[in-house]
C-alpha cells in the first residue's frame, strides 16, 4: 500500500516537470473590485402615490386644486457615517409650470396640456436618531441654506439644528410629504378619463 503512494506521487512529479519544461512562461490575472461605502434609500409604499379617481365637477374651473396631501416614510442606511444629499430629478419636467415644482404628466387626449403640478417637502427629520433639520443647496452643495421644500435639482441635505452644512450620517429617518395639485379645470379637456401621470427619481449623491 506505501509503495503503491510512492509510485502515484512519482508519476504526479513527473508530469508537473514535463508541463513545467513545456511553457517557458504562464499569466497571472488579478481580479476584483474597489466599490465605496454605500448607502441604500427606501421609500414606503413603494413610491407610490395614489389619489384614486377624481371626479371632475370638483375640480376648479379658475385656479388649480389641491389633492390631499399623502406622506411617505424616506429611509437612508449607509455602511458608515456619509456625507450625502438626495436630489429630485423630475421625469415630466416638460409639464412642470414653473422651476419649483415637479410636473404632473399631460393630458393623453390632448398632449399640449399639463395637467399639474407636484411638490415636495421633507419634515419630521432624524439622523442617527437626532433631529435634524433640512438644508438646500441649489448650486451643486457649493453653499446651503435652511428648506424643507424640496425642488427640482435642488441638493437637499441634513444637519443638526443651526448648523450651515450637512452632516456625515449613517442613518436618516424623514417623511416625505407629496402635494399635488390638478391645473385650472377651463385649460383641460375633460371628456374623457385622463390619468395623472408624475414621476421624480430621488438620487442619492455623494458630497
Amino acid at each position: 500500500m506505501n509503495t503503491r503512494a510512492h509510485f502515484v506521487a512519482v508519476l504526479l512529479s513527473v508530469a508537473v516537470t514535463i508541463e513545467a519544461n513545456a511553457m517557458s512562461h504562464v499569466d497571472l490575472t488579478v481580479t476584483g473590485r474597489l466599490t465605496p461605502d454605500a448607502c441604500q434609500i427606501e421609500l414606503s409604499d413603494q413610491g407610490t402615490i395614489e389619489h384614486g379617481e377624481i371626479p371632475t365637477y370638483r375640480l376648479n374651473a379658475h385656479q388649480p386644486t389641491a389633492l390631499p396631501s399623502q406622506m411617505l416614510d424616506l429611509t437612508v442606511i449607509c455602511a458608515r457615517p456619509m456625507l450625502f444629499a438626495l436630489v429630485g430629478i423630475d421625469n415630466r419636467q416638460d409639464s412642470s409650470p414653473s422651476a419649483d415644482t415637479f410636473g404632473l404628466g399631460v393630458n393623453i387626449h390632448a398632449p399640449d396640456q399639463a395637467l399639474g403640478a407636484v411638490t415636495l417637502t421633507y419634515r419630521a427629520t432624524l439622523g442617527d436618531l437626532q433631529p435634524m433639520q433640512v438644508l438646500a443647496s441649489s448650486d451643486n452643495g457649493e453653499t446651503w441654506t435652511p428648506q424643507a421644500n424640496a425642488h427640482p435639482h435642488a441638493y437637499m441635505g441634513f444637519a443638526p439644528a443651526g448648523a450651515r452644512q450637512p452632516e456625515f450620517i449613517s442613518q436618516l429617518f424623514t417623511q416625505l410629504w407629496v402635494d399635488t395639485a390638478i391645473n385650472a379645470a377651463r385649460y383641460l379637456t375633460l371628456d374623457q378619463e385622463v390619468p395623472l401621470d408624475g414621476s421624480i427619481v430621488l438620487d442619492l449623491r455623494y458630497l
